[in-house]
């Protein structure tokens, strides 16, 4: 990100100076100049700003995209670390979810195009179901989480995002983790970045 979290804030912003001085060899460089908040472009009020522009892109596309270009189907045909992947099963592999709810939020999907539980082979149901067993005991070994919630969500009318690939959400959760902000803000502060957490529950899942 790119934005100044202690601007908009409504803190200090940082801008370099052409002083000579800063060194202990007296030598030139660029030192940090306190600039007073106050005096940037903009008006002032009480609200912090979290800034999370890659929602962008899920805002911006719609759904008729979502529907003509699956992202469940795109994304093993990418490398793990481009497509978020954490492992690779025979019929169904495990991501990190784009739009996480918490820091290692997991989708546990076929690589067949279906859309229902139902129509999955009883190949696909077990080997889901030990994906899905195997991504707590990592997540519960790398983040300490206290509890989870599973589920799928079948059809658009139930609350699926991508509602015509079958993909099962493995979500942690922390005692500690209950906050106003998802219920006032609509918003979810997520401490971690995804490509971190991809690269430490991979690890984790091959140890």
């Amino acid at each position: 990100m790119t934005n100044d979290p202690d601007a908009a804030a409504g803190g200090a912003a940082a801008e370099p100076s052409s002083s000579p001085e800063g060194t202990a060899s007296g030598s030139a460089t660029t030192d940090a100049e306190l600039v007073d908040a106050m005096t940037l472009p903009g008006v002032p009020d009480e609200f912090q700003r979290l800034w999370t522009p890659h929602r962008m892109a899920y805002i911006s596309a719609g759904r008729e995209p979502m529907e003509q270009n699956c992202p469940f189907c795109a994304a093993p045909e990418k490398s793990d670390e481009d497509g978020l992947i954490v492992a690779r099963g025979r019929t169904a592999y495990v991501l990190l979810n784009l739009f996480p709810y918490n820091s290692g939020h997991l989708l546990v999907c076929p690589y067949r195009h279906i859309a229902t539980y139902d129509q999955a082979t009883d190949e696909e149901v077990a080997e889901i179901g030990a994906l899905t067993q195997r991504g707590m005991r990592v997540l519960r070994a790398t983040s300490r989480c206290d509890g989870f919630n599973l589920g799928m969500n079948q059809g658009a009318i139930a609350g699926a995002g991508v509602d015509a690939h079958l993909h099962q959400h493995i979500v942690p959760r922390w005692a500690s983790d209950a906050n106003f902000f998802p219920i006032i803000a609509k918003t979810k502060a997520l401490p971690q970045l995804l490509g971190d957490v991809r690269r430490v529950v991979a690890d984790a899942w091959g140890a």
